[in-house]
């Protein structure tokens, strides 16, 4: 019998392995999953997600909505009455998608969520393999479109921090040029985000692996050996900027409510 046919009949959770095999997903379980919660809930909120100059990235662009913010003013008359109204309902599913159809959070959920497998040489709780050819896991492969928005959403948060430098003068009714904490928030925000979808492997893919010969395109070899720096740590960048998009939200969330207090450093 092979080697393969034998881990094939192991029961769930049956394995030889003496070592911690089991802490990697609970920990990417027990991460995910605090994010999920916390951005459905603040997606939900429909209040407090800017704060003066400063919006949450999970407002942004904020196409309807009753802040300063908004593109198109106020909630649309064709929302339905008995829907509740976020600004981010209009938007989130953009980068969520992105997200949830990427390659590195794709293997993490999949081991920590559904124990498809729970770890290397770990029996799982099923006994064939689907793959992604098939409704739904099939949708999975739309992510190359997703980062097309993805790279959008760099720009628009990149100027939110712009506008993160001008701050309101009451004295005279003009905005004059400043930096807080919150800017800086924002700042390392848009750069987290950026590392991350810089490195995203369909990026990688798009700018060098239709080429058989990088010596007869040398712009586009450049830009391959860029993404393929981000993409190293693709899994690190992935992390950090799920950390600090959800800490970005309540740094905004927190000021907006006066719990905490902006520091003006300029």
């Amino acid at each position: 019998m092979s080697s393969d046919a034998a881990v094939g009949q192991r029961s769930f959770g049956e394995t030889r392995r003496i070592d911690l095999w089991w802490l990697q997903p609970l920990l990417v379980f027990a991460g995910l999953g605090t994010f999920l919660v916390y951005s459905t809930w603040a997606a939900f909120q429909g209040v407090h997600y800017y704060f003066g100059n400063y919006v949450s990235p999970f407002y942004s662009p904020e196409l309807f909505g009753d802040s300063p913010h908004s593109w198109f003013g106020p909630k649309p008359g064709w929302w339905p009455a008995l829907l509740p109204f976020s600004p981010a309902l209009f938007i989130l599913w953009a980068p969520g998608g992105f997200r949830l159809t990427c390659y590195y959070y794709r293997g993490a959920y999949y081991k920590a969520f559904w124990a498809d497998p729970p770890a290397c040489t770990v029996g799982e709780p099923r006994k064939t393999y689907w793959g992604e050819r098939s409704f739904p896991l099939i949708m999975q492969n739309v992510h190359r479109y997703f980062l097309y928005l993805a790279l959008g959403f760099i720009l628009i948060l990149a100027y939110d921090v712009w506008k993160a430098l001008w701050f309101a003068d009451p004295a005279n009714g003009t905005k004059t040029f400043g930096l807080g904490v919150g800017t800086l928030v924002l700042a390392v925000n848009v750069v987290l985000l950026s590392g991350y979808t810089f490195g995203c492997h369909s990026l990688r893919h798009l700018a060098g692996g239709l080429l058989d010969q990088f010596s007869k395109s040398p712009t586009c070899y450049r830009t391959y050996a860029c993404v393929s720096c981000f993409n190293r740590r693709h899994m690190l960048w992935a992390w950090m900027s799920l950390f600090w998009v959800g800490f970005t939200d309540l740094y905004v969330r927190l000021c907006s409510m006066g719990v905490w207090h902006d520091l003006r450093l300029l």
